[in-house]
């Protein structure tokens, strides 16, 4: 998986396994995740957790937001700039969103938005990942271009990293390039991965 083809060809092979799930299948997964993310005191209690708009088959977050407020924790999604980073913008269901230049909803006419550095814990999506916090994106390199300044940091640390997906989207080796930022943990449908942990016994079953 060290080349362009290669990743181009799994990015698409994993796309598709996600979109062919059915709503069943969906809701389920979204039920796990929950039960994962509740198994990391972080997102019991951090004030800021950024997430994101579920599109082309992503895990879908919306029973992971509906506690947050009734904890008095902000939901932010991701409002892509034109330095190709990424900006934070508090969202509650139901408020107004427009799609970006992929068709990603956004935030519309934000009233604040927050830089990556104030964030407390960022639920980030994936194509794939493995266990030792490496991540496979969508290519265009957003996340690890916004988050870059934790590579000179000890982790973990705030923000806390998160990667989300299904199990099945779990490979066994993922090479890092050089500009990556590694992920602290995965939340699947089915565990919870401490990526800085043991390999063995870094993972909580649900």
């Amino acid at each position: 998986m060290d080349t362009t083809t290669q990743r181009r060809e799994l990015r698409q092979q994993l796309a598709e396994r996600r979109r062919a799930l059915t709503p069943q299948q969906r809701i389920a997964a979204a039920q796990g995740l929950r039960r994962s993310l509740e198994q990391l005191p972080e997102y019991l209690t951090d004030t800021r957790v950024a997430g994101y708009w579920a599109c082309d088959g992503e895990l879908p977050l919306n029973l992971v937001m509906a506690p947050l407020a009734t904890r008095g924790q902000q939901f932010l999604l991701p409002l892509i700039g034109d330095d190709r980073s990424l900006r934070f913008a508090p969202w509650t269901s139901g408020e107004d969103v427009q799609p970006n230049r992929y068709g990603i909803p956004e935030p519309v006419a934000p009233r604040e938005w927050l830089a990556p550095f104030q964030l407390d814990l960022v639920l980030v999506p994936l194509l794939a990942f493995d266990r030792r916090g490496h991540r496979l994106g969508y290519g265009g390199g957003y996340y690890d271009r916004s988050f870059s300044f934790l590579r000179e940091q000890v982790r973990p640390t705030e923000p806390l990293l998160v990667g989300i997906g299904y199990d099945f989207q779990e490979l066994p080796a993922i090479d890092a390039e050089s500009w990556d930022v590694p992920l602290d943990y995965i939340a699947t449908d089915r565990e919870l991965i401490d990526c800085h942990g043991d390999t063995k016994n870094g993972a909580a079953q649900v």
